[in-house]
C-alpha cells in the first residue's frame, strides 16, 4: 500500500511539473507580414497598452533608448537591401529601438537582434543604420501600441509608430524597378544553362533520349567554364540513348574536369562507366 501511494503521489507530482498554465498576455505578440514593391518585410513585436498611464513623457522617457514594444525587441527582417530615410541598409534581420522625443524621434536599425529588450552593453558598430523623423500628434488615443505600414508607392511606403496620440513614421524604399528589371532581362533572355541541364535529366528520367541529348548540348554549350558535372550527365545521355562513342567522349571530358577539381566521386564514377562501355 505504501508503494501505491509513493507511486501516485509521484505521478501527480510529475504532472504538476510538466502542466503549464495558459494565461491572456497583457503585451501580446504580433507578426507583420508586408509585401513593399518587391520586397518581403516582416515585423515580429510586442504590444503594450496604454491602461490609463501616460506613455511618452513618463512609461516611455523622452530621449532614452526604447525596445519600441515590450517583451523582446522588435524585430524587422527584409528580404532584399533597402534604404531607410536615404540610408543603405542591406538585407537581413534588425532590432528596432527608437528615442522618442517630443518633437523628433531616433530611429535605430541594430544588427544585433537577439536581445531581450535593450542591449545590455550598446555597441555602435552594430548600429546598421539610423534616422531621425518627426513625431506627429494625433487628435485621438490609440490604446495598444501599433507598427504598420502606409503609402505605399511602386518602391517606397513609411513604416509608423503609433501609441497613445504620437505617430513617427520612417520612409523605406526598396528596389523594385532593379528587381523588375533584372527579371525582365531574364526572362526575355529565355532558359539559362541550368534550366536546361535540369531539363535534360527529367527527360533521361523518363527516357526521352532524344530530348533529353537536347538539352543538356545547349546546357554545355551555353556554360562560359566547363562543368565536370553536366559532361557526366551528357555521358549518360548518349548511353542510353545508343550512343556509346558520344559517351565514351563526354565521360572522358567529365573525368578530366573531375580530376582537376579533385572531385574523387566522379573520378570513380566517370572510370567505372569508360570501363563498362569498353573504352581505351
Amino acid at each position: 500500500m505504501k508503494k501505491i501511494v509513493l507511486f501516485l503521489s509521484a505521478a501527480l507530482l510529475s504532472l504538476g511539473i510538466e502542466a503549464q498554465v495558459k494565461t491572456p498576455q497583457p503585451s501580446p505578440t504580433s507578426k507583420i507580414e508586408q509585401v513593399i514593391g518587391l520586397t518581403d518585410v516582416s515585423v515580429e513585436y510586442s504590444r503594450p497598452s496604454m491602461r490609463g498611464r501616460t506613455i511618452f513623457g513618463n512609461l516611455v522617457p523622452y530621449d532614452k533608448l526604447w525596445r519600441t514594444g515590450a517583451n523582446k525587441n522588435t524585430q524587422i527582417t527584409f528580404s532584399d537591401d533597402v534604404k531607410v530615410e536615404g540610408t543603405e541598409l542591406k538585407k537581413g534581420t534588425y532590432a528596432i529601438f527608437t528615442k522618442p522625443g517630443k518633437e523628433n524621434w531616433e530611429v535605430i536599425f541594430y544588427s544585433d537582434a537577439s536581445n531581450w529588450g535593450t542591449p545590455q552593453k550598446w555597441d555602435d558598430a552594430k548600429v546598421a543604420a539610423k534616422a531621425t523623423v518627426k513625431s506627429v500628434e494625433i487628435p485621438m488615443n490609440v490604446e495598444t501600441f501599433t507598427i504598420m505600414f502606409s503609402d505605399f508607392t511602386m518602391d517606397s511606403a513609411k513604416l509608423n509608430f503609433i501609441w497613445a496620440n504620437t505617430e513617427a513614421a520612417v520612409k523605406v524604399e526598396v528596389p523594385s524597378k532593379k528587381i523588375a528589371l533584372a527579371s525582365i532581362e531574364k526572362t526575355m533572355a529565355g532558359p539559362s544553362a541550368g534550366d536546361h541541364y535540369q531539363a535534360a535529366v527529367f527527360y533521361k528520367d523518363i527516357e526521352d533520349f532524344a530530348k533529353a541529348k537536347e538539352h543538356i548540348d545547349k546546357a554545355i554549350s551555353m556554360r562560359e567554364k566547363p562543368a565536370f558535372w553536366y559532361h557526366r550527365q551528357q555521358s549518360l545521355i548518349y548511353a542510353k540513348g545508343g550512343d556509346k562513342p558520344g559517351a565514351i567522349k563526354a565521360a572522358k571530358t567529365s573525368l578530366e574536369l573531375a580530376e582537376k577539381a579533385g572531385n574523387a566521386d566522379y573520378v570513380k564514377l566517370n572510370k567505372d562507366s569508360l570501363a563498362e562501355w569498353g573504352a581505351k
